[in-house]
Parts: C-alpha cells; sequence; structure tokens
C-alpha cells in the first residue's frame, strides 16, 4: 500500500482519545445540569421542610387549642416532605458519583493525550528533547485539574455557606411576616435572631471574598495581604503562627504577587487540613532574587519519598494523597516560571515547604 494514504497511528489515537474526551465533556456538561436542578430542587424542599418543622413547635406549644386532625395532618406533611428530601438527596449523590467517574476518566485520558502529543514531538535523531513537552502537557492537565477542583470547592462553600443562610433569611421572614399580629413579642425576638444571623453571615461573606480574591493585594502589595491572612487563620484555627517577612515594601508583577499569596494561602489550607498542626513557620524573603518562601508545620507529616515532584507518583496511596497532589500541582505552576518547590516531611516531624520563584523574568 501507498505510503502517502496510509493512517498515522499516532494521528488515530490523538482523534479518537480527543473524541471521546469531547463526548465525557457533553456528558458531565448534562450531569452538572442536573446536579444543579437536583441541588434546587433539594433546597427548595429543605426550605419547604424547615417551614413545617416551624409550625410542628408552634403546633406544640398549642397541642391544647390546635384540632387532633389537624395535628394529624401536619405531622403526615412532614412525613412527605421528609420522604421526598431523602430521595431527592440520594439522587443527588448518584449523579455527583456518575460525574466523579467521568472527571476521572477525562483526567486519565487527558494525560494520555498529552503524553502521545509529547512523543509526537520528539526531534528526529531519537533525543529526549520530546520529554519537556510531555511533561509540560501533563502539568497544563494538572493545573486545569486544580481549576476545577478550586471551581467545585467554591460553589460547595457558596452552597454550604451564604446562599443556606439566604434560605434561612427568607424562612425567618416568613416566620416574622405571620407573627405580626398574632405575637409580637415573638416576631421581635425573630427579627433580633434574624438580625444576628445576618451580621455574622455577611462577616463570613467578607473573609469569603477576601479568600477569593483580596483587593489589598492589588492596593497595598503580597506582604500586607499574607500579614492579614496569617492573622486571621491564625484566629479561626487556633494554630500558633510565627511570620517573619524581609524587605516587606517591595513589589513585583502582579502575577507574581498573586502567586506568592497563593502559594503561600494553599500550603497553610494543606498543613491544616491534612497535618492539624499546633504551629506553624512561615518565612516570607523579598530581598532577594530568586524570591524564597518557607511554610513549615508540626503537624502530621506523610512520607515524602513517596513523591515526585516533577513527576507525580500515581502509586502511593494513603492519608497524604490530595496534599502531595497539590504540591505536585503547586510544583508545575512555579515551574512555569522558572521557579522551584522542594519538600521535606514524614509523619513524626511535620513538614516544610521551600519555594524559589525568580523576581522577574528568566
Amino acid at each position: 500500500m501507498d505510503d502517502a494514504i496510509q493512517s498515522d497511528p499516532r494521528e488515530e489515537i490523538i482523534e479518537t482519545v480527543s473524541s471521546e474526551m469531547n463526548r465525557i465533556r457533553r456528558r458531565m456538561d448534562e450531569i452538572r445540569d442536573q446536579i444543579e436542578q437536583m441541588q434546587a430542587a433539594v433546597d427548595k424542599e429543605q426550605s419547604k421542610y424547615s417551614g413545617i418543622a416551624t409550625e410542628i413547635r408552634n403546633v406544640k406549644d398549642n397541642l391544647d387549642t390546635i384540632p387532633r386532625e389537624d395535628i394529624r395532618d401536619k405531622y403526615d406533611e412532614a412525613l412527605d416532605v421528609r420522604f421526598r428530601l431523602a430521595t431527592m438527596r440520594g439522587q443527588l449523590e448518584k449523579f455527583e458519583g456518575n460525574y466523579g467517574e467521568l472527571e476521572k476518566q477525562q483526567e486519565l485520558l487527558g494525560q494520555i493525550l498529552a503524553s502521545v502529543q509529547g512523543v509526537e514531538m520528539l526531534p528526529s535523531d531519537g533525543s529526549v528533547g520530546g520529554e519537556t513537552s510531555s511533561r509540560a502537557g501533563l502539568d497544563v492537565v494538572g493545573i486545569i485539574r486544580a481549576q476545577e477542583d478550586e471551581r467545585y470547592r467554591l460553589s460547595r462553600q457558596m452552597h454550604d455557606g451564604p446562599a443556606q443562610s439566604l434560605t434561612n433569611f427568607i424562612l425567618q421572614a416568613e416566620i416574622c411576616q405571620r407573627l405580626f399580629d398574632r405575637n409580637p413579642d415573638r416576631a421581635a425576638e425573630e427579627l433580633d435572631s434574624l438580625k444576628t444571623n445576618a451580621s455574622r453571615t455577611f462577616q463570613k461573606v467578607r473573609e469569603f471574598i477576601f479568600d477569593l480574591r483580596p483587593m489589598m493585594l492589588d492596593d497595598l502589595g503580597v506582604a500586607p495581604t499574607v500579614r492579614r491572612y496569617v492573622e486571621s487563620f491564625s484566629e479561626k484555627n487556633d494554630v500558633e503562627i510565627k511570620l517573619e517577612i524581609v524587605n516587606d515594601d517591595r513589589r513585583l508583577e502582579n502575577h507574581r504577587e498573586v502567586m506568592i499569596f497563593r502559594g503561600i494561602q494553599d500550603l497553610m489550607a494543606a498543613a491544616r487540613d491534612y497535618g492539624a498542626p499546633a504551629e506553624m513557620n512561615i518565612r516570607l524573603d523579598m530581598g532577594t532574587d530568586p524570591i524564597r518562601i518557607l511554610v513549615q508545620d508540626d503537624g502530621r507529616g506523610f512520607d515524602s519519598d513517596a513523591i515526585d515532584l516533577v513527576n507525580n507518583d500515581d502509586d502511593y496511596h494513603g492519608d497524604g494523597d490530595a496534599r502531595i497532589s497539590l504540591l505536585s500541582t503547586l510544583n508545575s505552576k512555579f515551574e512555569l516560571v522558572g521557579g522551584d518547590v522542594t519538600v521535606q516531611s514524614n509523619e513524626t516531624d511535620g513538614t516544610t515547604v521551600r519555594i524559589e520563584m525568580p523576581a522577574g523574568d528568566f
């Protein structure tokens, strides 16, 4: 057969994998829509159940004046709503499970595609130059995966925090509306409670916004932003933190300041979530080139020999898996600007992470 018309097996693999990834992405989009619709239905049913629960509490307070038939009907209504709510939550968990499985398949196919494309770009003399291309593809996959994980975390945080609080505000407002004519004193108590909850939620929203994108990072720079974040983190998590910043008035390019802040933020959160430390030590040296960052904690560590920050060890399985994945992705991000991440950790002596990043173009 003529070589000109022979198909390239590598191209066939790329086309097949790309097609399958597109199909999975479309299916994931469909399931995401189902999750959002089901979540809205669950929230609506939860609000209804909360309202009925409030009415049942009022029934208990007035058992002598409410007809027995009305009491029975109200309890039957509560049982029906509870059954529907349990069924909906089961369906929601199933959708989320399906989405997670597809996400894993998408990740695997992305790694395969990146590897094949990297091999395709090997030089003709058979040298290892293509390894860099392959690794770059895998780094992009890891960074995209981290971004999607962060979006999912933020959406859950919004749902479990401000969104749920707003639902409760609506319920309390409806209770106040019903009580104004019948029991003004009780209505006043509910309004006081509503005001307190609104103030508490407002503070949580402000903290959420700061964690998401602190405005002072653009206005004042990375050093003051890190100081404020560390103070807030220490208060909220009951962790003693020693912070040292050298040459704190120095300003860098915006994207470098963002990377420094996010790096420290992610490492502190990972130490809290997976290590449960009592003390942390953070040092940011802005007076050198490269910029140097140290984040050290005395919490439960992991076997750092199980991780290669350049080639993530997929054979390692343990409590440190998520932390290892974060460190691998963090290293990939800093490598893009010529930086480097090194980790020392074991299960008894805590974890030390050092980051170096050029202060300017490299």
